[in-house]
C-alpha cells in the first residue's frame, strides 16, 4: 500500500476476489426431459457452467416443482413427451402463476406446426436436437441475466 492508495492491501485483495468470481445466477433451471440420458447430461453441462438445475421426467412432475420451489428461473422443455407433450406443459404454465417464465422448448422430432405453436405460447426459443450448447448456454444467460 502506498500513501496515495485509499485501499488495503486486504480490501485490495477482497475487491480482485469479487471481481474474478465467475456469476452464477440465482435462479435455477427447470429441465424437462423424459428420456433420462438427455436431461442428465443437460443437468451436467448446466452445472458445469454455473447453474443450479433441477429435473423432471414429466409435466406432473416440473408443475409440482414450480409449486414448490421459487428458485426457478427458466423452464427448458422437451417437445414430445408421455402422456402430455412440452406444448401441454407450456400450456399450464401460461395459465397459472408463473405465467411470465422464459420457456425454451427443445425437439428432435418437430414440425413448422409445432413451431408456430410454441411462438404462440410465447417461448424464448425452439431448439432443434441435437441442441447446440452455445446457443443453448447464450439463451439462458440471457434470460437469466448472468
Amino acid at each position: 500500500m502506498t500513501e496515495h492508495d485509499i485501499l488495503t492491501d486486504a480490501e485490495r485483495k477482497a475487491l480482485n476476489e469479487v471481481m474474478h468470481t465467475p456469476v452464477i445466477a440465482r435462479q435455477s433451471v427447470l429441465i424437462v426431459e423424459d428420456d433420462q440420458l438427455q436431461r442428465e447430461l443437460l443437468a451436467e453441462l448446466l452445472t458445469e457452467e454455473g447453474y443450479k438445475c433441477l429435473t423432471a421426467s414429466n409435466e406432473q412432475q416440473a408443475l409440482a416443482l414450480l409449486a414448490s420451489d421459487d428458485s426457478v428461473g427458466l423452464i427448458l422443455t422437451d417437445l414430445r413427451m408421455v402422456p402430455h407433450d412440452g406444448l401441454h406443459l407450456i400450456r399450464k404454465v401460461r395459465a397459472s402463476t408463473r405465467a411470465s417464465l422464459p420457456i425454451i422448448i427443445m425437439s428432435g422430432d418437430a414440425g413448422v406446426k409445432d413451431a408456430i405453436a410454441a411462438m404462440h405460447l410465447n417461448v424464448v426459443d425452439f431448439l432443434l436436437k441435437p441442441i447446440d450448447t452455445q446457443k443453448l448456454l447464450q439463451l439462458i444467460a440471457q434470460e437469466l441475466g448472468v
